[in-house]
């Protein structure tokens, strides 16, 4: 959700049970647009919230002219001071994923998994440690998620011809899905990943995304469906 409509976006989302407290909300406010400037990004855009047991990971995304992008991640513990994550790598995400439990909040404790792996060589498995850094298993789950559950709606962004992603200004669109405020909002709530929430206000421009959870994907999804 954009830093500029951030009270109003939170509002929507706020039926599902994502708040942020009014301090972050403030803070928030005031760090966006100093991350912004700093940064020199086209826009930014609070992109969620990762609950870890020592400290909660706030997480926000900037973009240039183009929306899609040279993308980047930034994280903050107390929604003032900001740190640039690393860009996520399919190595990387791979490693990050075979880490289980919560997030300790420490972005610098380093996970350890023993993995059996096959040698090809004399055709023998082999134990194989595993180390991760929390840091980097955060930068992998936050792009997984917007792999697997970011949506934008169609007609909501348009290409230049000089191939660059734009908002399209004259987008507007209506959804008959899950509908709240007497048909004033639609939310789409994802199950791979609880805790994801998607909003649009129809017939308008309006429309985000938030993540606020354990940032563990629910591995019980194919039993549900």
């Amino acid at each position: 959700m954009q830093a500029e409509s951030l009270p109003q976006h939170l509002g929507d989302a706020s039926s599902q049970g994502l708040v942020l407290s009014p301090e972050h909300q403030a803070a928030l406010q005031v760090s966006l647009e100093l991350v912004r400037r700093n940064y020199k990004f086209n826009r930014v855009y609070l992109w969620g919230k990762v609950l870890g047991l020592g400290g909660d990971y706030f997480i926000v995304q900037g973009v240039d002219v183009d929306e899609l992008k040279s993308r980047k991640t930034l994280y903050s513990f107390n929604c003032m001071d900001w740190k640039l994550l690393p860009p996520a790598t399919d190595e990387m995400i791979a490693r990050s994923m075979l880490i289980k439990g919560r997030f300790t909040g420490d972005p610098s404790h380093q996970y350890k998994k023993t993995v059996l792996r096959a040698n090809n060589e004399d055709q023998t498995d082999q134990d194989t440690d595993i180390k991760v850094k929390e840091e980097e298993r955060l930068t992998a789950t936050i792009e997984l998620i917007n792999r697997e559950a970011a949506i934008i709606p169609r007609g909501a962004f348009i290409m230049t011809p000089r191939g660059e992603v734009h908002k399209n200004r004259s987008f507007e669109v209506f959804w008959s899905l899950q509908f709240e405020r007497g048909n004033k909002l639609v939310i789409l709530r994802n199950l791979l990943w609880p805790g994801f929430t998607f909003f649009h206000v129809p017939d308008t421009t309006q429309f985000g995304f938030i993540y606020m959870g354990l940032g563990e994907k629910n591995m019980d999804f194919p039993f549900m469906i």
